[in-house]
């Protein structure tokens, strides 16, 4: 390793025959044999060194000697992974044997209720416990049982939730998006509009026990009491204009199909009879499907209405727009009754349309929900 060193610094007198020895020295030193190792867990292991053979002598007793550093040995070498130091002439082991890796895997890879463990999913510290318990081994740290997984990539605390739908991913579903995908993408005539639909509910007004205080110098936040009082609830219904960004919205108590006509009328009422067609993008609710919706359809030939998907209401873009209002308005309700918070929610639809913009969405937004599809296809067509 001191030669190592020596070679790689760099002296200004040296020039470029000094450089072509110094890459000719890391070469001959890369040609050399590397250390006997053993691997112990599989492809994404640790390694370490063969039982009865002596580390090499560049090693300290923590695994680093002076000689590996460049600028001397650094404070930290003190506190290095102890693993290292193992007394072979007492029969110390250097690591867990490769079985307890391997019962440690197929463990982490079960729910704990298949280990009578009643827990929903497994910890390290609960892994530990439970090969300890069982008396695989005597003692493990958390530590080490967190070592072991990594070396697989394996996080069984994470957990990433799906949706096993009845729907198949077959053609007529590839249609649905296909036809969404052009609303969304494809240049409009100057007498057609795209408008998106949906409603948020249940929004509540929880005015406080105490008003709300705002934020202060000195980095004290803006503090919000906790009691509130419970005083109703609203539903909120919206149309997005997917090339504007214009929202037209109302506020009712209840959410049913004669609720929905009202917002409708409101879209009619608002549009000019120069747009002779109005695309209508919504998910698939009764309220949007009824007998009274298809009468009101039916007496108003521009409206034409298109569902998204079973299970793919994240193309409605609508939804989006309620992300935004969430996180602006309804972050920390404070509002006195249900009076005042359909006046605050107006006013910021009213603010909101001052500067309205659009959601930038392209043919691209729609390869990943397509490239499962076809996907779909393919297995059932095999």
């Amino acid at each position: 390793m001191r030669r190592f060193q020596e070679r790689s610094q760099w002296r200004p007198d040296s020039g470029c025959q000094s450089r072509r020895r110094s890459a000719m020295s890391w070469k001959s030193e890369l040609e050399r044999p590397p250390p006997r190792i053993v691997r112990l867990f599989g492809r994404f292991s640790s390694f370490g060194w063969l039982m009865g053979r002596p580390s090499p002598p560049w090693l300290g007793p923590w695994g680093f000697g002076v000689e590996s550093f460049a600028n001397g040995q650094s404070g930290s070498c003190g506190i290095g992974w102890p693993a290292w130091r193992t007394n072979l002439a007492a029969g110390a082991r250097p690591a867990f044997p490769p079985d307890l890796a391997f019962y440690l895997v197929k463990l982490a890879c079960e729910l704990p209720d298949k280990a009578d463990r009643s827990l929903s999913l497994w910890t390290c510290g609960e892994l530990a416990r439970t090969v300890q318990d069982e008396g695989i081994v005597d003692s493990i740290s958390v530590q080490s049982v967190q070592r072991i997984l990594l070396c697989h990539r394996l996080k069984p605390w994470r957990v990433h939730h799906w949706l096993s739908s009845d729907v198949p991913r077959d053609e007529a579903f590839r249609r649905q998006v296909l036809k969404i995908r052009e609303l969304y993408t494809r240049s409009l005539a100057p007498d057609e509009r795209v408008l998106s639909l949906d409603e948020k509910t249940s929004i509540q007004p929880r005015p406080r026990t105490n008003e709300t205080l705002p934020p202060q110098p000195g980095g004290v936040p803006a503090r919000v009491e906790h009691e509130y009082v419970r005083m109703g609830a609203l539903n909120l219904m919206a149309a997005f204009d997917t090339r504007t960004g214009e929202v037209f919205a109302i506020c009712r108590k209840r959410k049913r199909q004669a609720e929905f006509i009202e917002l409708l009328e409101e879209v009619d009422e608002r549009t000019p009879n120069r747009i002779r067609v109005i695309h209508l993008v919504c998910d698939n609710v009764s309220m949007h499907r009824g007998r009274l919706t298809q009468a009101w359809l039916k007496a108003h030939p521009r409206f034409r209405m298109h569902f998204t998907p079973v299970h793919c209401s994240w193309m409605n873009q609508v939804e989006q727009w309620f992300s935004i209002l969430q996180r602006k308005r309804l972050v920390a309700p404070n509002f006195a009754d249900l009076e005042e918070l359909e006046s605050r929610l107006m006013a910021f639809i009213d603010e909101w349309n001052a500067t309205a913009h659009p959601f930038r969405w392209t043919k691209r937004s729609f390869d990943k929900i397509l490239a499962k599809v076809d996907q779909a296809i393919e297995l059932k067509a095999a």
